[in-house]
């Protein structure tokens, strides 16, 4: 029996992608094997978000073609699209970029019958969705379900339009389906992703998030849980519509990037600084307790001293639960590439580690605020000495012992555990 591994980089768009890749050579007679085993086939799925993302993604497809020069490589994803002349010359049998995933087999198989490379790297501006399908994913609790592809915000910074191409969207029909065969796989959590969410629907005659979001919340399902949105979704007719659909985990991630207007403006974000605090108020009235989480990008070309002490200011004041936080990487075809007064490293470092900081005293606190209540925990990997590790609807860890996997239990939240919490079951 032939064999295949998967490594994957970068986002859950990524995640989910390989696992339809993956489900399609189980489907032809394949075998998985962990990544680093011997294995006929390795399918690398790469990023290019960040120049970190980028060179992981180069340092993976070296080391297979280093490791195992006999298993045949296939490059997929970001880099893919990106570069596929260069990784053609690096030896890749299959280079197929943000389409033609659901022909990875053949593709394969059709490359090594006739001894050749084969680049399906098209232009993805203009094509339409392709739908992908998953019935499972490893671990039983959680599974990320695609319903979005592409995005149109060309923010200056950013070099993912051009990977990842126009607005595509999946069917509230395919995605009703999807969730289902989820659910009655046993997955207890679906997490609705896509390259910007928000954008759902543009492409559609009529659907739009909402639409996709109660598609997805079919009888049986416990929790749905939303991937990053923009601050714009969150008007309060939106709000409002999501407070009624009970699976809905009172966990958003809300996309900043920057507090400082002038930074916003020159990102091209289409949101002031005090239009992103409303929406993340109108969650936090209608969501007691709800964990906003987000992504700060600090060391933007032109930044100032001030401007950043104005994003300091602006997180604690929102006080977030987490805080993903970039310094600024510059992207070759990106618009701030080619701007003045790009920062040096160590003033991009230092600036990272001031938030890292503060996201670090705002989770505790966030933590803190929830000790002594009770929260139903998804429970999803048992670890040494007895403890088994869950999540609360607001995202936050808990390890508590004596319960198994797949089980969602009431805790009571008792002490601050590193990032997460300690808890003792009720009943």
């Amino acid at each position: 029996m032939k064999t295949v591994a998967f490594y994957t980089l970068g986002c859950k768009v990524n995640q989910y992608d390989a696992q339809a890749m993956k489900e399609s050579f189980v489907k032809a007679g394949y075998a998985t094997r962990p990544f680093g085993e011997p294995a006929d086939v390795n399918v690398v799925v790469t990023c290019v978000v960040t120049a970190v993302g980028e060179q992981k993604s180069r340092q993976m497809l070296h080391r297979v073609r280093r490791e195992q020069p006999g298993s045949q490589l296939v490059a997929a994803g970001c880099l893919a699209q990106k570069d596929a002349e260069k990784l053609m010359d690096l030896g890749a049998r299959l280079i197929i970029g943000n389409q033609h995933r659901e022909r990875v087999v053949a593709l394969l198989e059709e490359a090594v019958r006739n001894n050749t490379q084969i680049s399906a790297v098209e232009d993805v501006r203009s094509i339409p969705y392709e739908e992908l399908r998953i019935s499972h994913q490893e671990g039983r609790t959680r599974a990320v379900m695609k319903i979005q592809e592409g995005c149109d915000r060309f923010c200056t910074y950013c070099i993912i339009p051009h990977v990842r191409g126009g607005i595509r969207s999946r069917t509230p029909e395919a995605i009703r389906a999807e969730a289902k065969r989820l659910v009655d796989a046993g997955y207890q959590e679906i997490v609705l992703t896509g390259i910007h969410l928000t954008s759902y629907g543009k492409d559609l005659d009529g659907p739009r998030l909402l639409d996709a979001i109660k598609a997805a919340a079919v009888p049986g399902l416990p929790r749905l849980r939303l991937g990053s949105l923009e601050p714009v979704i969150a008007t309060q007719e939106f709000v409002d519509e999501l407070s009624g659909i009970p699976a809905i985990c009172p966990q958003f991630h809300l996309s900043l990037q920057s507090g400082s207007d002038s930074v916003l403006r020159r990102m091209r974000r289409r949101y002031t600084a005090q239009e992103y605090q409303d929406a993340a108020r109108r969650l936090q009235r209608a969501f007691p307790d709800c964990a906003l989480t987000t992504d700060v990008l600090v060391g933007f070309p032109g930044e100032t001293e001030a401007e950043f002490l104005q994003t300091l200011a602006f997180c604690e004041e929102v006080g977030f639960a987490k805080m993903h936080i970039f310094p600024y990487s510059r992207r070759a075809g990106t618009t701030a590439a080619r701007l003045p007064d790009q920062l040096s490293r160590s003033v991009k470092s230092d600036r990272a580690k001031q938030m890292a900081h503060l996201d670090k005293r705002l989770s505790e606190a966030y933590r803190t605020r929830l000790m002594g209540s009770t929260q139903p925990v998804l429970f999803e990997t048992l670890l040494p000495e007895g403890m088994t590790e869950g999540q609360t609807p607001q995202a936050i860890t808990v390890y508590v012992k004596g319960v198994q996997p797949g089980e969602i239990r009431d805790v009571r939240l008792l002490s601050l555990d590193k990032a997460g919490m300690k808890g003792e079951l009720i009943g």
